[in-house]
């Protein structure tokens, strides 16, 4: 499937996809690129198929979520680098749900990578790249406004019901799911969703059977760390996935 769809004019473009609007008012079209970036761009690569792997990856896991109750905003896969959604109001808040201390948190904070956090830790992030995507603390949020307390609890309830339907997806395949940042954003009737993508561009996995602290990483560390293997790794998620998960729709 190599296909591209019908589209309109380029509404959006980020770090790893773009978006373009169709001829519905209720459908845009999603391209995922193949760009890799990390620390906020400064680093830069193209890797050939990840961009397809991605695109796959996330129509699965969105597909399941659905299968569980929890609302998002995709439509269907159209071709290999492209999928169809719903257009939403982004929350302008990185949501991340943390189950293992990593990255930037142990850097932050005295304690060692690995170590399990019971409950799962929610950080809220000010989606902003000239700040830096600072820390939100909940007086922070209540100063910028950009939730309600009431849209501020929705958020954290879909968070944690996001966490609990993946681990319930990853653990049975040997995947460790560390850490995750997913996008919220609100329908045109007021509905919130999950948004975006759902990756190893934006998941921590950790192969559960390997014990070395770098071979075990399945995602977008290796790219971070020099590590290598990066579309290999992702290709072992998608193979894991793809074994217990249904063919994901064709949008048409």
């Amino acid at each position: 499937m190599s296909l591209s769809p019908a589209t309109g004019p380029l509404l959006y473009e980020g770090k790893a996809k773009r978006v373009y609007a169709t001829d519905r008012e209720d459908v845009v079209a999603v391209e995922y690129k193949d760009d890799a970036t990390a620390f906020n761009a400064l680093k830069k690569a193209q890797l050939l198929g990840k961009g397809a792997m991605n695109c796959r990856i996330s129509a699965l896991l969105f597909e399941h979520l659905e299968q569980l109750g929890v609302p998002t905003h995709y439509r269907g896969l159209y071709s290999d680098h492209w999928m169809m959604v719903r257009p939403v109001r982004v929350v302008p808040v990185e949501v991340v749900v943390r189950n293992l201390a990593a990255g930037s948190l142990c850097r932050q904070m005295p304690i060692a990578a690995g170590t399990p956090l019971e409950p799962p830790l929610l950080d809220l992030y000010y989606k902003d790249d000239a700040l830096g995507d600072p820390l939100l603390s909940e007086a922070r949020l209540d100063r910028l406004g950009v939730v309600t307390p009431a849209q501020l609890e929705a958020i954290r309830n879909l968070a944690f019901r996001v966490n609990d339907g993946l681990r319930a997806l990853f653990g049975p395949v040997g995947l460790e799911l560390v850490d995750f940042k997913i996008e919220l954003g609100f329908t045109a009737t007021g509905e919130l969703v999950v948004a975006d993508e759902i990756s190893p561009d934006t998941c921590r996995l950790w192969d559960r059977a390997v014990a070395d602290a770098q071979d075990r990483i399945l995602d977008k560390d290796r790219f971070r760390q020099d590590l290598g293997g990066v579309v290999e790794a992702y290709g072992e998620v998608l193979k894991r996935v793809q074994g217990v998960c249904p063919e994901p729709r064709v949008y048409r």
